[in-house]
């Protein structure tokens, strides 16, 4: 019997993926779970819910540090932000796709699976890079038999499969950040209940005095937190918490999907906006005001590369060396002050600073300021010439 590799969380899509792979397509199965910083119950369950199922190998590959480091690191240095929030999930499915891809490889599956619908971006994302990077056929038994989420349900019911009945909300969590959806978030005229949000503290909870934090960046990457250095990983999760309790990361959002539809979304992103929002902070002082102009057209471009699933894109890769190359002057210290689900910039110093406070002072007697004047004289000359023709 043909083996496929299953891409698995152990919900409902996955959970009933298991049994119609082999009872549909007649494949042996083989679970994979890629842990980017989910709950850890979650990473869990999977495993859990995977043995109840009966399936022939579970297995879980801790991807986190890889997460942080080669991926997340380049959202930072990117500033990837799409459609006002830092983009998390759509940043770890590239990496999880290659690690499913892996597994399939040293498996030897015919095929690889997933439990993605017809209606969202992850089909997208996954069967790009599997696509892309394997020649594994792919199948997505959900889209394939275009079952509703009630007729999964009853086909789980029928079958005895083992379902959790306490999910009210479609969650995705990585180390980046999390997005809430679904129930009564799918309505736009509903106001979200606070029950949803685990990252961050409401504005009125939150601490009630500012906090500076002092965060420093080494070509680009936050190595530093009020003066204390740590690898990528752990700096982030303390950015999460000292943003959260401030307030700092909630972003309800109409959001435009790949597939033209707007769908209501919830993310909790407290250390992602702190981070981007700081490393903004010291190119505005260490970069040209043309470089600040093209990093920003490059942030949006590459937003979007990885928001509609081409991670793969040679122009992702183009952009990256391009960014790789700019950000190696930023380097410095940037303090922030952070309350009530505000960040503002309170002070920024790097030995690339382009700012020169001899010139700029008002005290500066070495620079003659009549020199201006020439300048001055043609400065919009063409604009001059057309206004005095059509008086």
């Amino acid at each position: 019997m043909d083996k496929v590799i299953l891409a698995f969380s152990g919900g409902l899509d996955t959970t009933v993926c298991v049994k119609l792979l082999e009872e549909k397509y007649n494949l042996e199965v083989i679970t994979a779970c890629v842990d980017v910083g989910q709950p850890k119950e979650e990473i869990e369950r999977a495993k859990n819910v995977a043995e109840k199922l009966g399936v022939t190998k579970h297995i879980t590959i801790d991807a986190k540090e890889e997460f942080a480091n080669e991926y997340i690191s380049r959202g930072i240095k990117a500033n990837a932000v799409y459609e006002g929030y830092p983009l998390s999930t759509a940043l770890a499915r590239p990496l999880i796709a290659i690690k499913i891809i892996e597994v399939g490889k040293t498996e030897n599956a015919k095929a690889i699976a997933h439990g993605c619908t017809g209606k969202g971006n992850d089909q997208f994302r996954f069967e790009a890079v599997i696509r892309s990077m394997s020649d594994f056929d792919i199948i997505a038994p959900i889209r394939e038999l275009n079952l509703t989420r009630t007729e999964e349900q009853d086909y789980a019911k029928k079958h005895g499969i083992p379902l959790s009945s306490d999910k009210i909300y479609s969650i995705d969590e990585n180390i980046w950040g999390r997005s809430i959806e679904g129930d009564l978030l799918e309505d736009p005229s509903n106001e979200p209940p606070e029950e949803i949000y685990e990252w961050t503290a409401s504005v009125q909870d939150a601490n009630n005095n500012p906090e500076k934090i002092a965060i420093e960046f080494e070509e680009g990457i936050p190595i530093a937190i009020n003066g204390k250095i740590m690898p990528l990983i752990e700096l982030i999760a303390l950015a999460n918490k000292i943003a959260g309790k401030n307030g700092v990361g909630r972003i309800d959002t109409i959001e435009n999907r790949m597939i033209g539809l707007k769908s209501r979304e919830i993310y909790e992103v407290p250390g992602a906006q702190l981070l981007i929002a700081a490393h903004q902070a010291l190119e505005e002082l260490v970069l040209t005001k043309d470089e600040l102009l093209f990093a920003e057209y490059m942030s949006t471009k590459y937003a979007d590369l990885v928001y509609n699933a081409l991670w793969q894109e040679p122009l992702r890769e183009d952009i990256d060396q391009s960014i790789d190359h700019m950000q190696r002057r930023v380097g410095g210290k940037v303090v922030m002050k952070l309350f009530k689900g505000s960040i503002i910039p309170l002070s920024r110093e790097s030995k690339f600073s382009l700012h020169d406070i001899k010139h700029i002072s008002f005290e500066d007697k070495e620079n003659d300021q009549k020199e201006v004047e020439g300048m001055i004289k043609y400065h919009g000359l063409q604009a001059a010439i057309y206004q005095k023709l059509n008086r």
